[in-house]
C-alpha cells in the first residue's frame, strides 16, 4: 500500500514537469510568410508637417508584396534563433505627395537574408497541457491560452535592383547594390496543434543606405526604411536524439 502510494505521488509530481518540457520535442520550426510591403524613401511621400506620422504615405497603389521563408531553433521556451530569407518588391512615385513636380518613379526588387532572435514575452499554455500532449486541436474558447506574443530583432543584408523612369535615370540613378539592414518588429502566433502554428508579424528594416529607390535628395535626413506585414504558417519538426530535426 505504501509502495503504490509512493509511485502515485511520484507520477503526480513528475507529470507537470514532463508536460512543461514538451517543447523540447519540437525545437526546430519551418516557417513561411507572405504579405504587403511598404517603402519609405526619397521618391514620393509627403514632407514632415504635412504627414500624420507617415500614414499619408501608405496607399494601396504604392503597396507591393513580399514572401519569406524562415528556419528556427528554440534555445529555450522563450527564446528562438532564426535564419530568414525574404524577397520583396517596392514602388515609389512622385505622382502623389509633396514632390509631384519632379515626376520621379522607381520600382525596387530586393533579396534579404538575415539572422534574428525572437523573444516571447507572452507564452501560450497549450504546450504544457494534457490536450496538447494528446495532439488535440485548440478549442475556440482556449484561443487566448494558445497565443504567443514576441519581439524580434537582428541583422541582415539586402541585395537590391532599381528600375526608374526617364526622369529618375536622368538624375544619375543608382540601379542597385548591397547594403546592411537592421530588422526589428513584433509578432503573434496561434498554437493550432502540436505541429502547426498560424501567425501575424509586422517588422521594419532600417537600411544603411539612402539609395534603395536609386535616389537621394539634398533634403534627406535619414536612410531608407521599409516594412513587411506577413501572415505566417509554421510547421514544427520533431527533434531527433542527436538534436537535429527529423523530416520523417
Amino acid at each position: 500500500m505504501k509502495r503504490s502510494t509512493l509511485v502515485l505521488l511520484i507520477i503526480l509530481l513528475a507529470a507537470p514537469f514532463s508536460y512543461s518540457q514538451l517543447w523540447k520535442m519540437r525545437r526546430w520550426e519551418a516557417n513561411l510568410g507572405a504579405g504587403p510591403s511598404f517603402f519609405f524613401g526619397d521618391v514620393g511621400g509627403y514632407t514632415i508637417g504635412k504627414n500624420l506620422l507617415g500614414f499619408k504615405d501608405l496607399t494601396y497603389l504604392q503597396t507591393r508584396f513580399n514572401v519569406n521563408g524562415n528556419f528556427k531553433y528554440r534555445f529555450t521556451r522563450n527564446l528562438n534563433g532564426r535564419v530568414s530569407l525574404t524577397y520583396g518588391i517596392f514602388h515609389a512615385t512622385d505622382q502623389r505627395g509633396s514632390n509631384e513636380g519632379r515626376e520621379l518613379e522607381a520600382t525596387t526588387s530586393l533579396f534579404e537574408p538575415s539572422v534574428m532572435a525572437e523573444y516571447y514575452f507572452v507564452k501560450n499554455y497549450s504546450e504544457t497541457s494534457w490536450l496538447f500532449a494528446r495532439r488535440k486541436r485548440a478549442f475556440i474558447f482556449d484561443l487566448l491560452k494558445s497565443l504567443d506574443l514576441y519581439a524580434f530583432g537582428g541583422v541582415g543584408g539586402a541585395s537590391y535592383a532599381v528600375k526608374g523612369n526617364d526622369e529618375l535615370i536622368s538624375r544619375e540613378m543608382q540601379d542597385g547594390g548591397f547594403t546592411m539592414v537592421i530588422p526589428a518588429g513584433l509578432g503573434a502566433t496561434l498554437i493550432y496543434s502540436p505541429n502547426l502554428n498560424f501567425g501575424l508579424e509586422v517588422g521594419g528594416r532600417y537600411a544603411l543606405t539612402d539609395y534603395l529607390d536609386g535616389y537621394t535628395s539634398q533634403y534627406s535626413k535619414a536612410n531608407d526604411v521599409y516594412y513587411f506585414a506577413n501572415l505566417t504558417i509554421t510547421y514544427k519538426l520533431k527533434t531527433g536524439r542527436n538534436g537535429l530535426p527529423r523530416f520523417r
